[in-house]
């Protein structure tokens, strides 16, 4: 079994990796809101992460990876995500209860039984909420016809493609709410406080901002008469 540090520095690394993916420009605090850690942790963990030359610290206090620190931190996240469609695909375990139990395994899995996963699942599948073994931009998304909901258009009918799946406790709360991957919902309004309200399953609900941030959205295809 690794040891607590190993486990630690894999965890950043990914974090790192998944915050530039997004297109994040990585700080110390972003890296503490995201991990759920002190600042002085931050700062203990990116000491040691430089010393084993995995990250750089530049003068603007961006945090970037080095080649050897890309390579650890996205073969984490390719674990991270073969589990995740193991659990899902193989086992029938629900979206929304995946990922703390795949952050848990991810450190845990043997080279060969990695091997044994990809040959199962292959690399280039999503997983339960959506997404590809990074997270793809916000920019890069809208390109390619995508929108988040707290930017829909009202009236318009939409169904889910993706979720952000960093906050497990976002995750049960959507499910609750009805939200998952494949669902088609209608947008009701964009309302003055930044909520957004919805029409979902004949019912209506009213989401946040943060929650409708995470929800990524295309068109519903029109339906052939």
């Amino acid at each position: 079994m690794k040891d607590a540090i190993h486990v630690s520095k894999e965890n950043y690394l990914k974090a790192i990796l998944e915050a530039q993916a997004e297109g994040h420009l990585v700080i110390p605090a972003l890296l503490a809101h995201w991990l759920e850690v002190s600042a002085p942790a931050v700062t203990m963990a990116l000491k040691r992460l430089k010393r084993d030359v995995l990250v750089e610290v530049g003068e603007d206090g961006i945090v970037r990876l080095t080649r050897p620190g890309r390579n650890i931190a996205y073969q984490t996240a390719l674990r991270h995500h073969l589990i995740e469609r193991m659990l899902s695909e193989i086992f029938g375990m629900e979206w929304y209860e995946i990922h703390e139990e795949a952050e848990r395994l991810e450190h845990a899995v043997s080279p060969a039984f990695e091997s044994k996963l990809k040959e199962k699942l292959g690399e280039k599948g999503a997983c339960p909420h959506g997404n590809a073994v990074l997270p793809v931009s916000p920019a890069e998304r809208k390109r390619g016809g995508e929108t988040p909901l707290s930017e829909a258009a009202e009236g318009k009918r939409y169904t889910v493609t993706s979720l952000q799946e960093r906050d497990s406790k976002l995750l049960l709360f959507l499910h609750r709410t009805g939200l998952g991957p494949g669902k088609n919902l209608k947008v009701l309004s964009q309302n003055y406080d930044q909520t957004v309200s919805i029409e979902l399953n004949s019912k209506t609900s009213i989401l946040g901002r943060p929650a409708a941030e995470a929800v990524w959205l295309r068109l519903e295809a029109k339906r052939e008469r």
